[in-house]
């Protein structure tokens, strides 16, 4: 099982994640385990040194580690635990935090959000079992604040479910794929519907 996630709030480690190379490089190694600089590189179309330099910055926030096997450029890297959450709302939240844990979720759902468009675009090259597997869902409905959390908790215990699958390669069954879920359950804005 990962260590827990890991809860953020201070600016500065807000702001060391909110870039897209370091999240995608956070993105990698979480999936595919340690990688090197290098290899990080070719996936990420970056320079080795790019992606050096984005490592250090990583590890001084206690976001990556060196793993054990290789030195120098042939040093791999590794997370040392699975996922962060954060507060972007937060009321107790300073100014400089609210800015730097929007800038965060900015990264990190403009990066889900492309990873949605290129799996649309390439949709009709996947097998017909993918196809019907496949689902994009968008709903609103009228809750009160307790319904809200009460069906975000219900979604986040669905979305946990196999999350010890992204660790455990052994836990995984043939012919699975990497899939990805976004969720958010939130107050919305419509123009001139007030809230009940």
């Amino acid at each position: 099982m990962p260590n827990p996630h890991r809860r953020l709030s201070d600016p500065r480690e807000l702001n060391a994640l909110a870039h897209p190379v370091r999240m995608a490089i956070i993105e990698l190694l979480s999936v595919s385990g340690p990688l090197t600089a290098t290899e990080l590189a070719d996936r990420l179309d970056e320079t080795p040194a790019n992606c050096s330099w984005h490592l250090r910055k990583l590890a001084q926030h206690g976001f990556v580690e060196e793993a054990a096997g290789g030195k120098g450029r042939q040093r791999p890297w590794q997370v040392p635990g699975l996922g962060f959450r954060w507060d972007d709302e937060h009321a107790s939240a300073s100014m400089d935090e609210r800015r730097a844990a929007e800038a965060l979720s900015e990264v990190v759902m403009g990066r889900a959000i492309d990873r949605l468009r290129e799996a649309q675009q390439r949709a009709s090259e996947e097998p017909e079992e993918w196809r019907a597997a496949h689902s994009n869902t968008e709903m609103v409905a009228w809750l009160t604040a307790d319904e809200l959390k009460e069906m975000n908790e219900a979604i986040n215990a669905v979305l946990d479910r196999h999350v010890e699958r992204l660790t455990d390669p052994a836990q995984r069954p043939a012919g699975a794929r990497l899939c990805e879920f976004v969720a958010w359950g939130v107050p919305t804005y419509f123009p001139g519907v007030d809230p009940a």
